[in-house]
């Protein structure tokens, strides 16, 4: 399995980004439609301004006080400039960025990540193409599977997602977008924390619907493979159980089913 350095590649496809923030906010509660139509608005071209990806806005089907979301960026040099640049320069944190910190409770559950391979990492429609603010909300669901783990992710333990857990879940329905692990990389702009005491593969899913997912649940829990083999070894490779994110796509979201 050939896992890629982010520093000095280029986008390893149409609008993929070779780092990511992946970023749970939990916010007052009743205040998330508001927060969603505030950063939906004001906070989407702003920051690809800068020189980031807006990859998708979630609400969190588990939580409905919770704002996941995720930003691209070309590297590590990248990152730190445009981050830079939007915090410390744009007129728009100037105007919003206020009003956008009084929802939130916390704002530090966040991850750098990168794709496993280019191969893993997200394939997106370009931005002239992402839905205006009025658009309905996709219909479908991606669901993020947090795999934690004991120290870094080994060669061995990405060989048994790619041949037996990726196998049994594209059985059952599951359709994989995306597969990320921790960039270990420096957090080069401290004014916004990260998890860096952590090692986690981040797996992502697509699915149709909310009742595609459901018949996903119901098919793997049938397949006898899966409950006396496949789960049972995948846990003993863990540092705790997957945490599972159910996330519904905003109307501005790029990555959606």
């Amino acid at each position: 399995m050939n896992t890629w350095s982010s520093e000095g590649l280029t986008q390893a496809g149409a609008f993929a980004s070779p780092i990511i923030d992946l970023r749970q906010y939990t916010l007052y509660p009743g205040t998330c439609e508001g927060f969603i139509n505030l950063f939906d608005s004001q906070f989407v071209e702003t920051q690809e301004a800068c020189g980031m990806r807006l990859i998708g806005q979630f609400r969190d089907l588990g939580d409905p006080n919770k704002f996941v979301w995720m930003r691209g960026f070309n590297g590590l040099t990248s990152r730190e400039q445009a981050l830079n640049e939007f915090y410390r320069h744009s007129e728009a944190w100037a105007r919003f960025g206020e009003k956008a910190r009084a929802d939130m409770i916390d704002s530090t559950d966040a991850l750098m990540l990168k794709p496993v391979s280019p191969e893993r990492a997200f394939r997106l429609q370009d931005p002239a193409l992402r839905p205006a603010l009025e658009s309905p909300p996709a219909s479908g669901l991606i669901v993020v599977t947090l795999y934690y783990l004991a120290d870094r992710p080994r060669p061995d333990f990405f060989d048994f997602l790619f041949n037996a857990v990726e196998p049994a879940q594209a059985r059952a329905g599951a359709r994989t977008v995306g597969l990320f692990t921790r960039e270990y990389g420096a957090n080069n702009f401290p004014r916004l924390p990260l998890r860096e005491n952590e090692h986690v593969v981040a797996s992502f899913a697509a699915y149709n619907s909310i009742d595609a997912y459901h018949r996903y649940l119901t098919a793997i829990g049938h397949d006898g493979r899966w409950r006396s083999d496949v789960y049972p070894a995948l846990v003993r490779r863990l540092y705790g159980r997957p945490q599972v994110l159910r996330l519904s796509p905003t109307s501005r979201s790029l990555l959606r089913p």
